[in-house]
This record gives structure tokens, sequence and C-alpha cells, in this order.
């Protein structure tokens, strides 16, 4: 799978998530195989740039490239200006978001709300990719709503603009994050315009992502959800569609260090007060499936230091160790 000049070992990305893809994420998931990792997304708006949020969501300090970075908005010249600005901090791939279903950027024109103005895509498109010399990438959904699927014209529009690689999620704006992703789309896109279609949504296993790959003819896929406390989601799809093998499930040690690695890089890289309570949802996607996990999670949220928070995880942890052994 390439992107223009820039090469990947492995088709299986990694999705920008807001509030969920910085850098002790990112990190993470490459080291399990993901072939390309997005950044959260961040505002085109200038007076921005300088808040701690956006710096830390630009963060990319000892990462190797390529720097994905995703931007929002609906001003294709403040898009631009957007996109000139990353790439001068570092930013290898520019990757324009239209596919956010959220109301509080839908509401202000941005995200999947463009997909309603197809002119205005068109402009957005070609400013961006005029103003910066490295890919731009574009995210979709399939359209506005069922009764207005229009991906195919987005994408020819892409296509047209000089995109470099177009990621497709299997919904509509309108169908948010309900029901089932649908592939009939992605699968009709990529058999009509020549740029790299990146298939999105619901794959959460090996044999999905298989599934996914062959019904799409997509160059590539997209693990976003499912990525959430389980990062090896990368290495079992990986190995699965190299060997056709399914990799057995982790064990509690695996799992333990893996979680303990992440929560410490939480901790460095927020400081100790945002640390502790971004890991918090990081602990409960790793452990929900842990029966006994929800007599827990009230206490460990409460831990307010991380040795108090990574304490009771490891206790947590060995408990169910012990547990595992005595069976």
């Amino acid at each position: 799978m390439n992107i223009e000049h820039h090469q990947f070992s492995s088709n299986v990305f990694l999705a920008p998530m807001a509030g969920i893809t910085d850098r002790p994420f990112r990190q993470c998931c490459r080291e399990f195989g993901a072939g390309l990792v997005y950044s959260e997304m961040v505002s085109s708006k200038p007076d921005l740039r300088a808040s701690r949020k956006t710096q830390l969501r630009l963060n990319y300090q000892g990462e190797p490239g390529p720097k994905a970075v995703q931007i929002v908005g609906a001003d294709p010249d403040m898009l631009a200006s957007s996109a000139r600005f990353n790439v001068d901090n570092g930013a290898d791939i520019i990757d324009i978001n239209m596919g956010c279903p959220a109301k509080k950027v839908c509401s202000v024109a941005s995200g999947s709300a463009l997909l309603k103005n197809e002119n205005l895509v068109a402009e957005i498109l070609q400013k961006v990719v005029s103003a910066v010399a490295v890919p731009v990438t574009l995210k979709i959904r399939t359209g506005w709503d069922v009764e207005n699927r229009n991906a195919l014209r987005i994408a020819k529009l892409a296509e047209d603009a000089g995109i470099a690689a177009l990621s497709i999620h299997g919904r509509t704006r309108a169908d948010k994050f309900s029901g089932e992703a649908e592939y009939e789309t992605i699968a009709h896109v990529k058999t009509n315009i020549s740029i790299p279609v990146i298939a999105n949504g619901d794959i959460d296993s090996a044999q999905k992502a298989q599934h996914v790959l062959k019904y799409t003819q997509a160059d590539a896929i997209m693990v976003g959800r499912a990525a959430q406390g389980r990062p090896w989601i990368f290495k079992e799809i990986n190995h699965y569609l190299a060997t056709g093998e399914l990799l057995v499930n982790p064990h509690l040690d695996f799992l333990k260090r893996t979680l303990v690695n992440h929560l410490q890089a939480l901790y460095d890289f927020y400081g100790d007060f945002m640390g502790v309570r971004i890991a918090r949802k990081h602990i409960a996607w790793y452990l929900k499936d842990f029966f006994d996990f929800k007599k827990v999670k009230q206490i460990i949220n409460q831990a307010q230091m991380p040795e108090e928070q990574l304490g009771l995880v490891e206790e947590f942890l060995l408990t169910e160790v012990r547990r595992e052994v005595a069976a």
C-alpha cells in the first residue's frame, strides 16, 4: 500500500479518533503493526493553534514518519492555511475530515456536514491540495443519509483535485455509529476511481478485516473503535492476512504489560493530573470484559495520582492472574 511516495509495510491503518489517537496511543498501535497512524483531528482555526489541546494533538516527538495530521473545518482558505502550518511543523501527510458525524462538528458545517455541499467540497479539496507539497488524503462517509449517498460523486471530486487516497466509513452521517456498516458503497467507489481507497467501519476482527478487503477490493483498511483497549488487533489482523491463521488470545501477563506501558506513557505525556484522568477510559476499555471489573471500576476511577491508579490496576490484574492459575 502506497500513498504517493510513502510505502507502508501493512495495509491496516489506525483511524483518526478525537480524544483517543494521541501520541501514546499512536505509538502503542504502531508497535503492534499499524501501517499508518493518524493524529486526532485538529481545528483549522488559526486562533486555536497555540492552545494546549492543539499542541498536544500535534506532538509527534519521537515518532517515526510518515506523520499524518487530520484537519477539520469548513473554510477553504482556512483549511489551506492549516495544511501549510502543519506541513511547516513536520506533517508528512494531511488528511481532511469530512466524515465526523458529531453534532458540534456538523453544526458548524464541518466534518460530514460538508457532504451536503459538493461545490464547497470541490473548492476545499482544490485549495488544500494546491497549498502543500505533501500528499493530501480525505476521509468521508457514504453520504448524508441513506437517501443521499453521494460518496462516488465526492470520490470523483477528490480524484480530480489530486487527493492521494480516500478513506470511506461505511455509514452515512445520519447513521452516526448505530446499526452496521455497509460496504457496498465502498466497493462501488473502488471500481470507479483510480486513487487508493481505504475501507473503514466495524472492522473488529481478523476475519472481518479479510472479508472487507476481499468484498470491497480496497487497498487498505482502517481500524478505529476496535483498537480501543485492544491495540494488538493490528498484530492479529496482519498475522491472519499473511498466514490465514488466528493468533491465540493474549495471556493476562501480556495484557498487563501492554496496559501498564500505555498508562505510563499517558502519565509522561500529559503529566500526573491529566494523565490519570485520560487513563480512566483506556483502563475501562482494556478491562471491560473482565466480569469483576465493574466492582472495582469506581475505586480505580477515584485514584488521583499515577502511583495509586497504577497500583489498583496491577492489583486487579494480579487477582485475575491468580484466578486463572487456580482454574
